[in-house]
């Protein structure tokens, strides 16, 4: 993996700091080295997020909003009996349009299609590949934008924070090493944030006629962190 180019720079303390706006600290000509740190930590995905979605059509609005609650009154219920948590399902959108048939120059209604969407969260990884299928031959027309995450991500988050300022220190001391100095002291720290990047995912839409059991490879999830680190050497 490629990592972007690290700078490493030598400079009075006071030039940095005033770079920042920030009063020169410490109050003399001690020089510093300014290093930046990067580190990524890779966690196999124990949470999944996706969109689901029932689509349901009538010649009048009143029939497609009715075949549509129904349709997602049944999804809800497969959902919940699936023993997903009670916080784990929201709606995320709901719209009733028009549509209309073309020819001519002129436009005529068709009918009507009402669209209902919810986000749904899968804390049990392993079960999302029966879980979708099953929304799916409840009446659910669309799954669709399957996200990965983790549980205790700020957990990964601060061990790839201390792996990149560890990165940033050894960095810093191989700059002063260069130049008959040592690491005095650290005077700053500062976070980058990044966050975490997503794994490859499989093609996880389909429509409700699809009868394959679903499969799921999650890969794995990429959290970096870079910091950016001002050392004080002699």
């Amino acid at each position: 993996m490629t990592y972007p180019t690290v700078a490493i720079g030598v400079a009075l303390l006071a030039v940095a700091t005033a770079a920042r706006g920030q009063p020169p600290t410490p109050p003399n000509d001690q020089p510093v080295v300014i290093s930046t740190g990067e580190a990524i930590v890779k966690r196999a995905p124990d949470r999944a997020f996706v969109s689901i979605s029932a689509e349901s059509r009538a010649r009048t609005s009143r029939e497609a909003q009715q075949a549509n609650a129904d349709a997602m009154t049944s999804v809800l219920a497969k959902l919940k009996g699936s023993g997903l948590a009670p916080d784990a399902i929201r709606t995320t959108g709901y719209d009733l349009q028009p549509e209309f048939d073309y020819a001519n120059g002129r436009q005529t209604l068709k009918g009507y299609v009402s669209r209902n969407s919810i986000d749904v969260r899968v804390d049990d990884l392993p079960r999302l590949g029966d879980i979708l299928d099953a929304a799916v031959g409840a009446g659910a027309t669309s799954v669709a934008g399957v996200r990965f995450d983790l549980k205790d991500r700020s957990g990964a988050e601060r061990q790839a924070i201390q792996q990149a300022v560890e990165d940033a220190r050894a960095r810093a001391e191989a700059a002063a090493n260069g130049v008959g100095m040592k690491v005095d002291r650290i005077v700053r720290i500062e976070e980058q944030r990044i966050g975490v990047a997503p794994p490859p995912r499989p093609v996880m839409a389909m429509r409700a006629e699809q009868v394959a059991v679903t499969p799921i490879v999650p890969g794995d999830l990429e959290i970096r962190a870079s910091v950016t680190l001002t050392a004080a050497i002699r």
